[in-house]
């Protein structure tokens, strides 16, 4: 995505702020599509994800995007048009939240039945079509073109949203019919690894799983403004990003500190003695936490000349809400 470019879509624009909730509804699928990311931890099972958190009610899903201030959710699969009551029970769930103005995006890879649509009038704003790849060549002769206008009519934004693959040119007569246009560009995945050897290709760096080509099999779309070229690099550097500082601002502590990559950093007292939590009695004890064996206080703490703490002292960098530990650094101790 260009500096300063407004995506056609407004669940990519919510998106890019880190203010979408992904909700992953269900890793069932009726296709097999070859260029498929999902991991082998949940393709094809009947699992329910609000962002990493899997969820065992779907009343949790509310507490998920308060967690992160939410403007919206992008629901995707899996095939979420497979579980319609779920669906509508979890779009009416975050509506009645939020309010109206909460946009709510589907992504789906089936052709929805009119019954379907009329059921999610009012829950779903935007729609996103993904056609089989096997119907790209002749999409024009298929129910899309149709089924894009009875969906406008609706009163859905409507759209299309595939990856870059070297066949996507073929999709360029739908681009005068819909809203916006989506392009993700292709990922290497543990699941499509195979497909994606057998076909030659080969990573752009190992950093994103970018797949090389990807880019320019798309170039024909890029000077549309409805074309919304989606990388690899961008999901990661700026929209996961986003996300985590958004998570991280509103779970915090008062002295956990929040970094520029949306992690936090606190300080670690390990197993402390005596004279090191009477240490903690001129701190002000909301900059600091008893846990068990530990106590987590503000990183600079630990490096304060006049408080000489005689315990293990390391630093934790975590992601945020009890995520996971992505770095501790010790602390030497008074007199190493």
């Amino acid at each position: 995505m260009k500096p300063g470019f407004i995506p056609s879509s407004k669940g990519c624009q919510i998106c890019r702020e880190g203010a979408t909730m992904v909700l992953f509804l269900t890793g069932e699928c009726s296709r097999d599509c070859w260029y498929c990311p999902l991991s082998r931890e949940r393709k094809g099972k009947d699992i329910v994800f609000a962002n990493d958190t899997q969820v065992k009610e779907l009343d949790e899903i509310v507490k998920v995007a308060e967690m992160m201030g939410a403007l919206g959710t992008g629901i995707t699969g899996g095939e979420a048009l497979l579980k319609v009551d779920r669906l509508k029970i979890a779009a009416g769930l975050l509506k009645t939240n939020f309010g109206k103005s909460y946009y709510i995006h589907l992504y789906t890879g089936i052709i929805p039945l009119e019954s379907a649509l009329n059921q999610l009038i009012g829950l779903i704003d935007e729609i996103r079509l993904h056609p089989p790849a096997d119907l790209w060549a002749d999409i024009m002769d298929t129910t899309y073109p149709s089924l894009i206008c009875e969906i406008r009519k609706k009163g859905f934004s409507i759209g299309i949203e595939v990856p870059s693959i070297p066949s996507i040119r073929k999709l360029l007569p739908l681009l005068p019919l819909v809203d916006f246009f989506n392009i993700n560009e292709l990922e290497w995945g543990d699941q499509n690894a195979d497909e994606m050897r057998s076909r030659g290709f080969s990573f752009v760096n190992r950093t994103h799983n970018a797949i090389e080509g990807s880019l320019e099999w798309s170039k024909e779309f890029l000077s549309d403004s409805k074309v919304n070229f989606c990388s690899s690099s961008f999901k990661d550097s700026v929209q996961l990003r986003n996300r985590l500082i958004r998570v991280a601002e509103r779970t915090r502590r008062l002295f956990d500190t929040v970094t520029d990559d949306g992690t936090i950093l606190y300080g670690v007292l390990e197993n402390p003695c005596e004279e090191d939590r009477g240490i903690l009695s001129d701190i002000d004890p909301e900059l600091y936490e008893i846990c068990g064996d530990e106590i987590h206080i503000g990183y600079w703490y630990l490096y304060d000349a006049e408080k000489k703490f005689l315990c293990k002292r390391y630093i934790v960098e975590r992601y945020p809400n009890e995520g996971i530990i992505v770095e501790v650094t010790p602390v030497l101790c008074s007199g190493q």
